[in-house]
């Protein structure tokens, strides 16, 4: 489960942000993944949760948003998006070549927006 250090990085993260803007209360945290990050939200939003017990960021929300998966095609460079169960083996479905695509999204993850007072 390695939500708990993305969840205690993402604490540090706006916690430096709350100082750096001189705001006291965390209302809400959006954060975006990529499909294939191995990130399951909703250990991360427990994960948030237990860490911001007792500091001025409990009770804020945390929502995440996943981002799909697109890549290029290093044989006919065309962009596109794997189906769920070619995660694996991504085939090109304009050339069908299976192998050394350039993954362009789908392994992120970064804070979107904070909402706080």
């Amino acid at each position: 489960m390695h939500e708990m250090s993305i969840a205690q990085s993402l604490v540090d993260i706006i916690k430096e942000e709350m100082d750096k803007h001189n705001v006291t209360k965390l209302i809400k945290v959006k954060v975006k993944y990529g499909q294939i990050s191995a990130i399951v939200p909703e250990a991360l939003e427990t994960a948030f949760q237990v860490m911001t017990v007792g500091t001025r960021m409990e009770g804020a929300k945390l929502e995440t948003e996943e981002v799909p998966l697109r890549a290029k095609c290093r044989n006919c460079s065309k962009e596109f998006s794997p189906q769920e169960d070619d995660l694996l083996i991504m085939t090109c479905p304009f050339c069908e070549t299976e192998f050394g695509h350039e993954i362009i999204s789908g392994k992120e993850l970064y804070i979107e927006e904070i909402e706080a007072e």
